[in-house]
């Protein structure tokens, strides 16, 4: 255990996180947010990928796309583990393929832990629960940050829960990338915190930076890193039944525009849900073709890479 520092360790189920929601998650970003705190110290960055490695051996374009997005993540710090993708033929006939990383990680952050004060998990796999309860047996607070299809009971045993849908810049947004999440004109993600079901309106919250002081959620006091933005029931969709709300496990995302009766106030525009955590489908929009598929495995797609010379460009944010 450390002592002044807080010793950090971070460990990536990547398939999973690809699979669900975080297929272009920024590293870059990932680790600012695990080494937010003012004494952190990251003494462990892995992160579990899967590798065809059949397919290496033939195909020299999928290689080279391999390789040169390896050495982009290693160049933000990160040791990469590889994980054989397993081909099989399902009762169809269909060729479907696997690389499982959950034993490797569980094993590696056991015996890692030794050293850590700290531990964030980036899944949502509720296999890894008891490695949860053990760490914390050990000592360690342990953090999970996911997408989607997250495990309740991992949500609720770990000592903080955060959607990565959530932290500024760990995943595009649509919109013009231009405007920096949290500015005027830009789209961001929050969370309804009040809703007047008899007067149609609310307030979402959301987080403006990366911060240490994640655990001020009072947007009116001056060292807390969130605001909160108006919204009216007709900016929110249809399909959303406000009965539920407010609610911390309803993931908005929506414009940010300067309110028209206070000065420098927000306004929530054109308000769309992108994820629930509650096992509910109300609101929620439709996945794009790409994420639908990407976070299915239709067609036997190779877990590894699908277009990675576009995931890529999506390894760190551009300076």
């Amino acid at each position: 255990m450390s002592t002044g520092e807080l010793h950090i360790g971070v460990y990536v189920d990547a398939e999973n996180i690809r699979y669900n929601g975080g297929y272009s998650m920024r590293y870059d970003v990932l680790r600012r947010f695990a080494g937010r705190e003012d004494e952190a110290r990251l003494l462990r960055l892995n992160t579990y990928m899967a590798v065809d490695g059949e397919r290496m051996k033939r195909d020299h374009e999928y290689r080279e796309r391999i390789r040169g997005y390896q050495q982009a993540v290693r160049d933000l710090g990160w040791k990469i583990i590889e994980k054989p993708v397993r081909w099989f033929v399902d009762e169809e006939g269909n060729s479907m393929s696997k690389a499982n990383a959950d034993l490797d990680l569980a094993v590696d952050v056991m015996l890692q832990s030794e050293r850590l004060d700290q531990v964030l998990l980036v899944t949502g796999d509720g296999d890894f629960l008891q490695v949860v309860r053990a760490l914390q047996n050990k000592g360690c607070r342990v953090e999970v940050l996911a997408f989607r299809n997250v495990s309740r009971e991992l949500q609720h045993e770990a000592d903080a829960f955060y959607s990565g849908y959530l932290v500024p810049g760990l995943i595009p947004l649509r919109g013009d990338v231009r405007v920096p999440w949290g500015e005027m004109g830009s789209r961001i993600r929050g969370i309804c915190i009040r809703w007047e079901a008899d007067r149609g309106f609310g307030f979402i919250r959301f987080l403006t930076a990366i911060s240490a002081r994640l655990w001020v959620t009072d947007t009116r006091q001056e060292d807390s890193p969130y605001e909160s933005a108006f919204v009216h029931i007709s900016d929110l969709p249809r399909e959303l039944d406000t009965d539920d709300l407010p609610s911390r496990d309803i993931i908005l995302e929506f414009d940010i525009e300067p309110s028209e009766t206070e000065k420098g106030g927000f306004i929530a525009r054109r308000c769309t849900v992108v994820n629930r955590y509650d096992g509910r489908t109300g609101g929620l929009s439709k996945q794009s073709d790409r994420a639908a598929v990407t976070e299915r495995g239709e067609g036997g797609a190779d877990p590894s890479l699908e277009d990675e010379s576009e995931e890529h460009e999506t390894v760190a944010e551009p300076s």
